[in-house]
């Protein structure tokens, strides 16, 4: 089984279900937690890992040989991305807008551009527990997080259960990242903001077709939107987690919070009851 955590935004406790889901299923099951927000993983602070392996993430971009370019343009013309520019006498590439789809090098008349590696970011692997954690790292500066979570996600296990912390939003990393997963818990908070966001991110599964259920983080803290709308539009809501300062406290010095505060494992076993009675 495949399971996303997701949340329309970020800060709403995405990361610490998805740690502590985790850490909760390893204790019966083999389990894989891979960290696909590549821009800002962090769930490894609180898992603290011992990585066995690293290895970079590598793209093919375009390399042009000016001795054998005649300056045509079909590079630029073939290129949906607009990443090369021909001019008079020079060829500009911009390589954030490559998506190494190799039809400059292809379509080239006189085979002047060769397809070389770039570096996009690194992959390390390891184990906190017994839990098979993977992440990726996306290189600064660098405009796309995708080439990376594709990476992360090759990772995903056969015969375990994979949890997968999906970034925040709705745009092309999440749904990279929601690829083929078997369900996904979408972690909100009481606001008029985790309303919205989190509308925006049901609009995105139900397009994918991907069932789903929602989890209302510091319920007791802010209006009763979120709830109403589940209630009215027929949508399951797993748990509520209140706000609690010894959690936060906690959860802030890398605590175990499974071991620590009893009503949140009563909490995290009623999350995967939940999960295992609406994909049956």
């Amino acid at each position: 089984m495949k399971i996303g955590i997701a949340s329309g935004k970020g800060g709403t406790g995405k990361t610490t279900l998805a740690v502590n889901l985790s850490a909760y299923l390893q204790e019966k099951h083999l389990v894989t937690l891979l960290d696909c927000d590549v821009e800002e993983p962090n769930a490894h602070i609180f898992l603290k890992p011992n990585f066995t392996d690293k290895k970079p993430v590598l793209v093919k971009v375009p390399q042009i040989n000016r001795e054998e370019c005649d300056y045509c343009g079909k590079c630029s013309e073939v290129c949906a991305f607009g990443a090369l520019t021909v001019l008079k006498s020079k060829i500009i590439f911009y390589r954030n807008l490559c998506h190494s789809c190799g039809s400059c090098a292809y379509f080239c008349p006189n085979k002047a551009i060769e397809e070389v590696d770039r570096e996009m970011g690194i992959i390390q692997k390891g184990f906190a527990q017994d839990i098979e954690f993977v992440h990726g790292i996306l290189n600064v500066g660098e405009a796309m997080a995708v080439p990376v979570i594709n990476e992360v996600k090759k990772y995903q296990g056969i015969n375990m259960i994979t949890v997968i912390d999906i970034p925040p939003g709705t745009s092309c990393p999440v749904i990279a990242s929601l690829r083929d997963i078997d369900f996904c818990i979408i972690v909100t908070e009481p606001t008029p903001f985790g309303l919205n966001d989190m509308g925006l991110l049901l609009q995105l599964l139900q397009k994918m077709e991907i069932p789903y259920a929602v989890v209302i983080n510091r319920w007791d803290l802010g209006d009763s939107g979120v709830e109403d709308f589940c209630l009215n539009e027929k949508i399951h809501i797993l748990i509520k987690i209140p706000f609690d300062k010894e959690l936060a406290r906690l959860n802030a010095e890398g605590g175990n919070l499974l071991k620590q505060i009893p009503w949140f494992r009563d909490s995290i076993l009623a999350l995967w009851a939940g999960v295992k009675g609406l994909v049956k």
